[in-house]
């Protein structure tokens, strides 16, 4: 069962390009051991709702608490530290690294976790990425960079997972497989904060969802609150 206590916790925050705002008051809650979805149509804000959280665009205002510290003018590095790993979107493996160097170049257990993610633990999760351990990441196909980029997170031992676009551009069998790889990190506790557009499997998996329109928190709840709202999934997820 999640803690009640929030894991990461954003708080109105208003994050901008230059002169153009993206987030307008955005709030949000994890909770340790939850699986979350942000869902909105293309352009809302969700990939730079990541960007906030990890520093790498930060917000003006606002607060982002994760694990009990004030994130939110902490460099990116630091953010990480902290035990937060991010699948990007766009995977952004390290191309003339090979696989198994692309596991281990960022690896480490500093929460000192009890079972931690090892190379053999990732090895298990997707086999496809022992079988091409000596393979150069930027000769693989777009699922197995996926499972790579999953693999690498995993391996800084998160405390929280994020993942922005999931299973965006992926074969639908590669999809399967990490629609799987999400439900068996959920059963195991792993705290995940996941965008996708997939609602299906989404509302299959996650705990709780937020939509976000034009920069800001338009709803919040359940995945049963959601499938019982079909007229809100058409306003703003256009389905």
């Amino acid at each position: 069962m999640a803690d009640s206590a929030p894991l990461l916790e954003i708080d109105g925050i208003e994050t901008c390009y230059g002169v153009s705002q993206v987030l307008f008051g955005l709030s949000l809650q994890i909770r340790s051991g939850e699986m979350v979805a942000l869902m909105g149509r293309n352009g809302m804000g969700k990939t730079t709702t990541i960007r906030s959280i990890m520093g790498l665009t930060p917000a003006r205002a606002g607060a982002i608490r994760f694990a009990g510290h004030d994130v939110r003018k902490l460099p990116s590095f630091r953010i990480a530290q902290l035990g937060i790993g991010l699948v990007p979107e766009g995977r952004q493996i390290f191309p003339n690294l090979t696989v198994r160097e692309n596991l281990v170049a960022a690896s480490g257990n500093r929460l000192r976790r009890s079972d931690p993610w090892t190379l053999d633990r990732i090895h298990a999760l997707f086999p496809r990425l022992a079988e091409r351990g000596n393979n150069m990441g930027g000769t693989l196909s777009g699922g197995e960079q996926q499972m790579l980029a999953i693999g690498r997170a995993l391996m800084t031992n998160p405390l929280l997972l994020i993942l922005d676009e999931a299973t965006e551009g992926l074969a639908p069998l590669i999809r399967d497989e990490i629609w799987d790889c999400l439900s068996m990190l959920k059963a195991q506790g792993q705290s995940v904060l996941v965008i996708d557009k997939n609602v299906e499997n989404l509302t299959r998996i996650a705990d709780r969802h937020y939509i976000i329109e034009r920069g800001r928190t338009v709803w919040g709840g359940t995945s049963g609150q959601l499938i019982a709202e079909p007229e809100l999934q058409h306003r703003y997820l256009g389905i």
